[in-house]
């Protein structure tokens, strides 16, 4: 489990435990029974209930003080269980001093009570009564407590750090203080705590739990943060109220794991937290940045224990093959929905604003330029604009095949668009010729020169008609430079400029399905179906394409993979190569993986000036390219300091294999 810290994961448990209102012997058994059960589980966190030491429902008993004694005692009980138990724990529970009662949370570690947290906020209001019995923690006068002969931080200003796991930062808010409008978990995350904790009490009522997941995933989001939520238990006195045991765990806005509720035996949810993701996402949030906590914090320092070698390279969290693309077929129409309606609208704006009708956009057969084609559909449908005014050119050259360039001319008459078709071989033929070039040496040269000769009758044929030339590469294309400089990388709007590869496939899928229906369907699903290559070889005696882009560059699924972790949460190669282990598992092995993560940094860098002069295109995920909005990058920096460890990787897995 170290290697999870050093990835900056750190495994986190939520517990409901078993419970029996006012019996902390009880209680305190079934925490310490969880423990066990969580450190064999990998966890380096744990987090339970709201006064989970006595019950939350114990009424004017917590005026008791046999019963105060008791929740004090076994707090050490628990802290010392933590020497033995490789955990860092939150526990709840009512604590006496100077006459008042507070609402706190202490967190615990390697025998020592680090530190406690009052609750801010007391509900007094319908089946709340807290004040009651407590006083709020931002009354109390002091900054220190007693507990077992030892002095021990105490107050709302309170943060824990972990020094050996970089940017784990827990900051500890108890129940009603994340329904404060000012919630001071808002403060602490500002303070740089990247782990809430929030050991709860809330009843359940009809609806209430939609409520309260919204709640966690939303403040997680807003602070940029992991949190952690405990509820008690359907175990708590049911005289006025029900519980459930609702606990939870987010990340910046995602639910990871949560319990099952209404049950009575000890519920437990566990997963993984990327802590370096949430400092990332912080390092470049400018509106986080821009804010200053209200409080000065007070920092303990501590070391969060190595956890038990269980499931330490099987990750707790959702680690999805395809992060452009949902998993979820409902979710995924949803994104597709969306997306086709940012490109539609995107290119109607630039239409509708230098008021032309006509476009011209080069129509193969394939995905990329079918997605094109059906956008620009979309586009002049909500314009009004007559189809005619779409001018698609098949442009056949030496690796054309008869399967695409079918496709290309079925789906265009289906659609009621114009039309053509002009050969570019002989044109093609004549630059060799021009510039002495032999047609049997099937290089660069041989390849981006058909490229530049659609792009130019694209052109030509837009200054013709006075329309615009749309434009067809994908994100992906631009990530890895699969576009010929001044051809097929140049439009004057560029549709698909943000949709990855592995959505492209989708969204055409989406559009036959949604969109479109009939023919216009049945030939869209053969497009899916069609190999990805960019036809630029000669055909085999079969008439096959012998080119295959993936062979080339490698497999997109990897590919975008690498892109969205490098761009979208600037991780460096060893985690990268770590996230893709597990999402890859029993389907690419490791040389594998690494083999193309090196390509993929070598051309990311080496190919930034197509990227520093593409035309204009929507936005239209989390992650873009273009330098006049998420990505900038100097054309000629050096990828040494990736591929290095890239290389690094692959030296120590040969190590490795030797030695074995």
């Amino acid at each position: 489990m170290e290697n999870l810290f050093k990835f900056g994961f750190v495994r986190a448990a939520v517990v409901s435990p078993a419970l029996r209102v006012a019996d902390v012997e009880f209680n305190t058994r079934a925490m310490l029974d969880a423990l066990a059960r969580a450190a064999d589980a990998g966890c380096a966190l744990v987090l339970f209930p709201e006064l989970g030491v006595t019950g939350y429902t114990c009424g004017d008993l917590f005026y008791q003080s046999l019963l105060l004694q008791a929740a004090r005692d076994a707090l050490q009980t628990l802290a010392q269980a933590t020497q033995n138990i490789p955990l860092a724990v939150v526990v709840d529970l009512p604590l006496l001093q100077d006459g008042k009662i507070y609402n706190c949370a202490a967190l615990l570690c390697k025998g020592e009570i680090l530190g406690i947290t009052p609750k801010s906020y007391l509900p007094t209001t319908q089946e709340y009564y807290e004040e009651r019995w407590f006083t709020s923690g931002r009354l109390a006068q002091f900054n220190e407590i007693e507990v077992g002969g030892r002095r021990v931080p105490f107050g709302i200003d309170l943060l824990f750090r972990a020094q050996n796991v970089a940017g784990c930062v827990i900051g500890i808010e108890i129940c009603e203080d994340l329904w404060a409008i000012n919630s001071p978990s808002s403060d602490k995350a500002l303070g740089g705590a990247t782990i809430l904790f929030n050991p709860s009490a809330s009843d359940d009522t009809l609806g209430k739990s939609g409520y309260r997941t919204d709640l966690v995933a939303h403040q997680s989001g807003r602070c940029l943060a992991a949190y952690l939520y405990a509820g008690a238990s359907a175990n708590e006195s049911t005289t006025d109220v029900v519980f459930a045991g609702h606990s939870l765990i987010a990340e910046n806005g995602i639910v990871l794991a949560r319990t099952e509720r209404f049950r009575f035996e000890t519920q437990m949810a566990i997963a993984d937290i990327d802590v370096e993701r949430l400092t990332n996402e912080r390092t470049k949030n400018t509106s986080f940045s821009a804010q200053t906590p209200y409080k000065t914090y007070r920092t303990v320092e501590f070391e969060l224990p190595t956890p038990r070698e269980t499931n330490a390279f099987h990750l707790l969290r959702p680690l999805s093959r395809t992060p452009f693309v949902p998993s979820d077929p409902a979710l995924r129409a949803l994104h597709c929905r969306e997306i086709f309606s940012l490109q539609s609208i995107g290119l109607a704006k630039r239409l509708k604003h230098i008021g032309i009708k006509n476009v011209t956009l080069g129509v193969s057969g394939g995905l990329d330029s079918t997605l094109a084609l059906l956008v620009t559909i979309k586009a002049f449908d909500i314009l009004g604009l007559d189809r005619q005014g779409i001018v698609a050119i098949s442009m056949p050259g030496f690796g054309t095949t008869a399967r695409t360039k079918s496709n290309a001319e079925q789906l265009a008459t289906q659609l009621g668009i114009t039309f053509r078709t002009i050969p570019i071989t002989d044109a093609v033929r004549q630059h060799f010729r021009d510039i002495g070039h032999d047609e049997n040496l099937h290089d660069v040269v041989y390849e981006n020169a058909q490229a530049r000769e659609r792009t130019q009758i694209l052109m030509d044929i837009a200054n013709e008609v006075n329309g615009l030339v749309v434009g067809t590469g994908d994100l992906s294309e631009l990530a890895l430079g699969w576009a010929t400089y001044n051809g097929d990388q140049m439009s004057m709007y560029h549709v698909n400029a943000g949709v990855p590869k592995t959505l492209v496939r989708y969204l055409v899928e989406w559009a036959a399905e949604s969109e479109f229906s009939g023919k216009v369907a049945h030939t869209l699903h053969d497009i899916v179906a069609t190999p990805i290559t960019p036809e630029l070889l000669p055909l085999d005696a079969e008439g096959n394409s012998q080119q295959s882009t993936e062979a080339a560059i490698g497999p997109y699924v990897l590919q975008d993979f690498f892109l969205y972790y490098m761009v979208r949460h600037q991780f460096a190669p060893r985690k990268i190569f770590f996230l893709a282990e597990q999402a890859f598992v029993n389907e690419y092995d490791a040389p594998t993986i690494l083999k193309w993560l090196k390509v993929f940094y070598k051309r990311f860098f080496s190919q930034q000036f197509k990227r520093s002069a593409m035309p204009d295109g929507p936005k239209v995920g989390s992650v873009a390219l273009s330098p006049r909005g998420d990505w900038r990058m100097p054309s000629d920096a050096s990828a040494a300091l990736w591929v290095e460890q890239v290389e690094e990787l692959r030296a120590k897995l040969e190590s490795n294999k030797i030695a074995t």
